[in-house]
């Protein structure tokens, strides 16, 4: 991805609890609902600073029920667990997708290490 890669198409996939971005630079992702909703870029769920990323935990479930555009950077997303406070620029969108096979195993290794559950 370049930094001035965009997408060339976003689907909401509700049944499959999926979030699918094209990207005009040949990339393509295919994001589960939880795992974006565990990374959100918001301060919630980001932490107001270094090294105070709380452990979103009990979200297997989760799912987006609206993707609604923020000027032409980005899209905020609405899960129905009430949290909508997250805005997915376009590079954040592709590093979540780049990043996928080394974040969720680490996210699954936190839960575990902490004694929590994806469950809610």
């Amino acid at each position: 991805m370049t930094a001035n890669s965009r997408p060339t198409e976003i689907r909401l996939k509700k049944d499959e609890h999926l979030l699918e971005v094209d990207f005009d630079d040949g990339a393509s992702y295919s994001l589960p609902a939880e795992y974006l909703r565990v990374e959100s870029p918001s301060a919630e769920v980001q932490g107001h600073g270094p090294g105070q990323k709380p452990l979103v935990a009990g979200r297997r479930h989760v799912n987006i029920v609206a993707v609604e555009p923020v000027g032409h950077y980005a899209v905020r997303l609405v899960f129905d667990d009430l949290h909508d406070s997250g805005i997915y620029s376009w590079q954040t969108l592709a590093e979540l997708g780049r990043d996928q096979e080394t974040l969720w195993p680490a996210y699954l290794a936190a839960i575990e290490e902490a004694g929590l559950s994806r469950d809610p």
